[in-house]
């Protein structure tokens, strides 16, 4: 997986009521220029992705930390091909596996079982190969009869187990999850941490947005320090963590 300056925008549109007199000018002038915002609305650029470099080659855990907005889930969401790039080129190579938030994609009114189908389906797998890895999907979510129950009826935890089971049980080539092992009681953190090292030595790649400073540095091989939009640093789990860690503490 290779991401070479790459950068991602989101266009932010507002509209003031009051404005001054230079101002009425340079909006006349702007709605006259042949791309003009001519709704009377002002635009602006914001660039949540920065120039981002990266090489995350199989066998690798890559841990991605920073603080909220720091572009964590748009790094994610463009690696998974949900965003594309505004500038710079990316390459994913094999099938890849997304698990964004407590199962954000759920049907809320459908049961986890229909769910399992719904979204298996999005990730490239036919009803039959679903059908055969239903029940492991079930077994690794530990939902038992729930998964004949609305989704709506989840705890976040549920959401999240089962959102996991149906990501790894796709079998991807890379796996990307959003803050999401931190879910359920120890006993299925534990488990959840054994499937990230079966991936490792199947030389599989794995990325991982957290919070969890605990989760980056026991089951992370690297990790990557986001800072608005920009890697601020990259290296050794433990030392990225101090560096971050160390820029909070400064910040209170």
């Amino acid at each position: 997986m290779l991401a070479e300056n790459v950068w991602v925008g989101f266009l932010i549109r507002y509209h003031r009521t009051e404005i001054t007199l230079r101002e009425t000018f340079v909006r006349l002038l702007d709605r006259l220029a042949p791309n003009g915002d001519r709704d009377g609305r002002w635009s602006q650029k914001f660039w949540a992705l920065r120039g981002i470099s990266l090489t995350v080659r199989p066998g690798e855990v890559l841990g991605v930390v920073g603080r909220n907005g720091s572009g964590k889930t748009t790094l994610l969401k463009t690696l998974a091909g949900i965003l594309g790039p505004d500038r710079g080129r990316l390459e994913v190579r094999g099938r890849v596996g997304c698990l964004m938030s407590f199962g954000v994609g759920f049907n809320p009114n459908l049961s986890g079982r229909e769910n399992v189908f719904i979204n298996g389906s999005m990730l490239g797998l036919s009803r039959q190969q679903l059908a055969e890895r239903l029940d492991r999907i079930v077994e690794f979510s530990e939902l038992g009869d729930f998964i004949d129950a609305p989704v709506r009826t989840y705890s976040a935890g549920m959401r999240g187990r089962l959102g996991f089971s149906i990501a790894i049980h796709i079998d991807p080539d890379i796996l990307l999850l959003d803050e999401v092992l931190s879910v359920g009681d120890a006993a299925f953190r534990e488990k959840a941490g054994s499937i990230l090292d079966r991936f490792r030595a199947a030389h599989k790649t794995v990325v991982v947005a957290s919070h969890s400073m605990k989760l980056v540095e026991e089951q992370c091989t690297r990790a990557i320090w986001l800072d608005a939009g920009e890697i601020r640093m990259d290296g050794d789990p433990a030392a990225v963590i101090e560096a971050y860690a160390g820029k909070l503490r400064a910040a209170d």
